[in-house]
């Protein structure tokens, strides 16, 4: 009997943790030929996460919860601990909020079923704002035109890993993980299934602008040489202007003296425009450095605090 296992994030979700439960119980009742695991990995919370995990985990050895020692990446290290520890054929990413209907697991499940090593939840419609929407949108096709691979439009974490990609996952080197565009790259034959993202069920975000800002900048510099490249136009545009501005200048100055530009605004402008874009070329790189610092010191991807209904026999890392 083959065996899936759903692997869910969550930090903060004391109100969403068993609602989650009792949909996914739901959703493989009638899936009676799969064995199953459910394993949350508790990122960091700071609520009463633990308490409802402990009693969770004590009435359902199903139930796997992995405690991390902290907050690792956003979701991102905390996906990662959990496609270590999945002891499934297939391993399903969920996040904890609700928003990925887990109703819509059966389809993933018959499209691996047919031959496909990845499958993603494809966003055809979100529910919230109409800021949020267009934002996101704007995004995703930004994101693709960027990238140096083809990164699949309106999908998130939601999906479905065949056991021989999670197996390339684990060899991945990385340690500041951007999982959507991780699963682009490994290739694999790829299928979709669409579906409506729902809001948050209960509870708040921690999600703010600046966060989502700085998530969607560490995706492009991850999988995007085009900031780079953008350095080298802006130098020889810079270079050009300057070159066409010196032939101007003389050629007015010795032709039309008094039409040659004099006095501080002249230089006062040309320093400025340079300035700006020294630090514009500074700030790009910067970004890449961030990452590859963070990567050179070979830090740990994530932590662990304690397992509970710990199947795999793994030891705590």
């Amino acid at each position: 009997m083959k065996k899936i296992s759903v692997i869910i994030p969550c930090y903060n979700e004391e109100e969403n943790i068993l609602p989650m439960y009792e949909r996914l119980k739901k959703v493989f009742e009638p899936l009676t030929h799969y064995d199953y695991e459910f394993v949350y990995v508790n990122n960091g919370s700071t609520d009463h996460s633990d308490r409802i995990f402990h009693e969770l985990a004590g009435r359902d050895k199903k139930v796997v919860v992995i405690f991390l020692s902290r907050n690792f990446y956003k979701s991102q290290g905390a996906f990662t601990c959990g496609l270590d520890f999945a002891q499934g054929d297939a391993a399903i990413l969920l996040d904890g909020d609700l928003q990925d209907p887990p109703e819509v697991i059966p389809a993933l499940i018959k499209k691996w079923e047919e031959g496909h090593d990845i499958v993603l939840g494809e966003r055809v419609k979100r529910k919230g704002s109409l800021l949020r929407r267009i934002a996101y949108k704007f995004f995703y096709r930004i994101f693709k035109g960027l990238s140096y691979i083809n990164i699949p439009l309106d999908v998130g974490d939601f999906s479905l890993l065949d056991k021989k990609v999670v197996s390339v996952f684990k060899k991945l080197p990385e340690r500041n993980r951007y999982i959507r565009g991780l699963r682009a790259w490994v290739g694999f034959k790829t299928a979709s299934v669409s579906y409506t993202r729902d809001e948050r069920l209960k509870g708040i975000t921690t999600n703010s602008l600046y966060n989502n800002i700085e998530w969607a900048l560490f995706a492009v510099f991850s999988f995007s040489y085009v900031p780079l490249r953008i350095i080298s136009i802006l130098a020889f545009l810079a270079l050009l202007l300057i070159g066409l501005l010196a032939v101007v200048y003389t050629a007015l100055y010795f032709m039309y003296p008094e039409l040659a530009p004099r006095g501080f605004q002249t230089l006062f402008l040309s320093i400025f425009a340079l300035g700006a874009l020294q630090l514009l070329c500074f700030a790009i790189i910067s970004e890449y450095l961030i990452i590859m610092f963070e990567e050179i010191k070979g830090r740990p991807k994530y932590i662990i605090n304690n397992i509970l209904n710990n199947s795999s026999n793994k030891l705590l890392t």
